[in-house]
């Protein structure tokens, strides 16, 4: 480790402790969402519904583990999908793997969106599967293509209810590469007032970050990796970066 690296380890470890540092990051969340400030980005060109830390984020992520396969459940305008392809794309422009892949599943790809992604630069390394994330016949086809993958990364970021995302961790977190990561966001919704999402089926009590919870606690092999959210400070997935241990 050099020494500018111990420093930014440093700083991060310092964040945790930062009480006053960590209430500014979520007064700002909780000022954030009801004007959708995370609907304002794009990536390449295709909307992408994500604070730009944890892009950030998915990006270093992305480097350090050089999965051959990005498994991403929601897939609503594109622009994510169209990112961790361009991540891909660098990554084998790097000396990667050449023939990483995407893979995005959505129960409604509508067709404007579908066109736009087929039609984008990056679309030669995406695969797109319409159905529920948690179907059956979806998980097998998406485990079958995940069979002969070495390192396997997974973010999860479809319907948003405790029980639809327990069971996208019950069919995908299995196929997340030791060392790599199962990212499941929006679990921020546990900490924000339940007025927030008066038209959603989610809210405080129902939602990823409670999914999680109760996933952890029967799944010793995965462990919250509190570093990266030590880091970024303002995430849509507090306790949501998971790393498998074993």
């Amino acid at each position: 480790m050099t020494t500018f690296d111990a420093e930014v380890a440093e700083r991060i470890e310092a964040n945790g402790r930062n009480t006053e540092l960590r209430s500014a990051a979520q007064a700002f969340l909780r000022a954030s969402v009801p004007p959708k400030y995370s609907y304002n980005f794009s990536w390449l060109g295709r909307p992408i519904i994500q604070y730009p830390q944890d892009i950030v984020a998915m990006q270093e992520l992305v480097w350090e583990v050089q999965p051959d396969l990005i498994i991403e459940a929601g897939i609503a305008h594109g622009g994510s999908l169209i990112m961790y392809a361009s991540f891909l794309e660098l990554n084998a422009a790097c000396g990667g793997p050449a023939d990483a892949r995407m893979v995005g599943i959505d129960i409604d790809i509508r067709p404007p969106n579908r066109a736009a992604i087929a039609a984008h630069p990056m679309a030669r390394r995406i695969t797109m599967i319409e159905g529920s994330s948690v179907d059956p016949a979806v998980v097998d086809q998406v485990r079958g293509i995940a069979a002969d993958r070495e390192r396997v990364l997974v973010a999860l970021d479809s319907n948003h209810t405790h029980e639809h995302v327990l069971a996208e961790l019950g069919a995908y977190a299995p196929m997340t590469s030791v060392g790599s990561y199962c990212i499941v966001f929006d679990t921020l919704v546990e900490t924000l007032p339940g007025d927030m999402f008066p038209d959603r089926p989610w809210g405080p009590g129902n939602n990823p970050g409670t999914a999680v919870q109760e996933f952890l606690a029967t799944h010793p092999e995965f462990e919250v990796d509190h570093r990266i959210e030590d880091k970024l400070l303002v995430t849509a997935a507090p306790g949501g970066y998971l790393k498998r241990m074993g």
